[in-house]
Parts: C-alpha cells; sequence; structure tokens
C-alpha cells in the first residue's frame, strides 16, 4: 500500500543533510522536469516582485523567495520531516518507532509541486512552490508533471494499493484512476451533511497515520475502512473507491 499525501505550504528551516541531490531521490524518470523547476526557481528568486506574483507571497514572505535562491546549496532533511502544518501534526511520525516507522517510511509518499513524487526519506531542501503556482512563461504545473507523473503513479498502482489524500490541485499534477480517495464529511443533527475545510487536514492525517502503522496489507477500499473502523473512525464506502469520514457535528 502507498499513502499519497499532500505537501504543506509551511515546511522547516534548516537541516542536517548534504546539498540537494536530484540523483538522491526516488522516481529518477522525474529529474528533468525537477531540474527544469528547480533551475526556474532560483533564477526567478533574482527578480523578488515576480516571484511574490507567480508564488503568491505576501512582503511579508520574502524569506520564501531567499529559501528559493539557495536550493542547490541549503541543506536538507527527509522529505517526511521536512513538512509541517495540521495534517502533518496529526500524522506525527516523529512518534513511531521499530516497525511501525518501518512500514511508516516504505508506505508514505508526498506528492509535490516542485519535485512530484518523494519518498519519505528523500532528502529535500525547504522551498516554496505551490500546486497553483505560475511560473511566468511556462505552462500549468499539471501541464508539465501530467506526462511524467501519471505513469510513474500507474507503475505504483499497478503493484499495490495506493490511498490518495492529495487536495485537488495536486491530485491535477497526476491523476491516479485505480486509486482509493478520501473525502471528510460532518453530520449536522438534521442529517445533513457537508464537506470539512477545517477538519479536513487533521482526520485525513489521523488516517495517514492509522495506514501507515498497520499490520495489515489492505487490498481495496473495503479493507481500508475497516481498518479505519477499528481505529475508531466513522467511515463509510459510497463507491468502490471512495471513502467518507464522518464526523459529528
Amino acid at each position: 500500500m502507498l499513502v499519497l499525501l499532500p505537501p504543506s505550504e509551511t515546511k522547516l528551516a534548516g537541516g542536517d543533510g548534504p546539498p540537494l541531490r536530484l540523483d538522491a531521490l526516488s522516481h529518477p524518470e522525474l529529474d528533468p522536469v525537477r531540474k527544469e523547476l528547480v533551475d526556474e526557481l532560483v533564477e526567478l528568486a533574482g527578480d523578488i516582485d515576480a516571484s511574490r506574483t507567480a508564488l503568491g507571497l505576501s512582503v511579508n514572505q520574502d524569506a520564501e523567495v531567499a529559501r528559493n535562491a539557495a536550493l542547490y546549496d541549503s541543506p536538507t532533511m527527509p522529505a517526511l520531516q521536512r513538512y509541517t502544518g495540521v495534517l502533518y501534526d496529526a500524522l506525527d511520525v516523529g512518534s513511531m518507532r521499530g516497525a511501525v516507522a518501518a512500514r511508516a517510511r516504505a508506505r508514505l509518499a508526498v506528492g509535490s509541486a516542485l519535485f512530484g513524487l518523494l519518498r519519505a526519506d528523500d532528502p529535500v531542501p525547504a522551498y516554496r512552490l505551490s500546486a497553483g503556482s505560475a511560473l511566468p512563461g511556462r505552462p500549468t504545473l499539471a501541464a508539465r508533471w501530467k506526462p511524467v507523473l501519471e505513469p510513474a503513479l500507474a507503475v505504483i498502482a499497478a503493484d499495490e494499493l495506493v490511498v490518495d489524500l492529495r487536495s485537488g490541485s495536486y491530485a491535477a499534477l497526476g491523476r491516479v484512476p485505480a486509486a482509493v480517495t478520501v473525502t471528510v464529511l460532518v453530520e449536522r443533527a438534521d442529517r445533513t451533511r457537508s464537506v470539512v475545510s477545517h477538519f479536513n487536514k487533521a482526520h485525513k492525517g489521523r488516517l495517514a497515520r492509522v495506514l501507515a502503522g498497520t499490520r495489515a496489507e489492505p487490498s481495496d477500499a473495503a479493507a481500508v475502512a475497516a481498518i479505519a473502523r477499528r481505529a475508531g473512525m466513522q467511515v463509510e464506502r459510497p463507491s468502490a473507491r471512495t471513502l467518507e469520514i464522518i464526523l459529528p457535528g
């Protein structure tokens, strides 16, 4: 099983790994696009105003531009340690030990606007690039990633179950038609339901933690739902490849 996580805009600074080497990352078939994007971000960082526009940054976020300028020189750390925020707080991979931690490193991956697909231990620097960023004079990130990322994901999906927890903009970089997808809904007292926004990431992070550590090897959405229910989550399966996490309103 592969659990495909979204990245986060917030990332830890620093690291104790060597500077970025694309050939140290998994999925080398993605390296040509990775190199193009890294080179473009480094060059773009030379123009603060253009960087703010392309990356959707405010004047108070110029440190993000500086991160991009140093992409080839700044230290790295494993991808799962680099990303922060609500989902990653709920995942809490740093608290995992022993066999659970080993399973998590094997099962968890991150969909990245800059690197396409990262495995848990891939060493990456801090950076700023979101799926919706528009680099000047270049095609959309989805147009650039889909031709190489979708085949790479298809190879994985042919061998193991993919649980895709990415948001819509990141899923658009490379679809996985056979993946199990997850929606978080709140159910009100009148039994009506709506999509959750505020707690969405937290509950997906909780599900990712459960799936990362389980001894089971689920092969379909029904098995994923069963694992989540054993962990105390209310989960429904409206179709063969979709799950809904239901929260009380």
